[in-house]
């Protein structure tokens, strides 16, 4: 193991999790506390993968992908706070982009 990061976490768990918070957003079947554990959990899966973000991958820029959908998961549930429609409609497409970044940087979990 290189570093710190690698002993607290393997490469996949944090996509595992934000994977997991992705599922929750989307699906919405714990209502509003679980929308926030889900949001909570792609923010923490985004930064604990960060650095892993320079293995390879499916596609070279998979954790850019993660982080510009955390962005807009975040963006779109405050923004549902004040507008529900738009912001739930900015907060599924982030968690869509979540879900994708997670299956394109899943298969770098095994490179070293």
């Amino acid at each position: 193991m290189s570093s710190t990061s690698e002993a607290l976490a393997p490469p996949g768990v944090p996509l595992l999790v934000a994977g997991a918070g992705a599922a929750l957003v989307l699906v919405r079947l714990a209502g509003t506390p679980g929308t926030v554990i889900g949001v909570v959990a792609i923010l923490v899966g985004t930064m604990l993968s960060a650095t892993h973000a320079d293995r390879p991958a499916a596609i070279s820029g998979w954790w850019n992908l993660l982080a510009a959908g955390a962005a807009m998961v975040l963006a779109g549930t405050l923004l549902g706070l004040v507008a529900e429609t738009p912001g739930g409609l900015i907060t599924a497409l982030g968690a869509i982009l979540v879900a994708v970044a997670v299956a394109l940087g899943i298969p770098a979990c095994g490179s070293r």
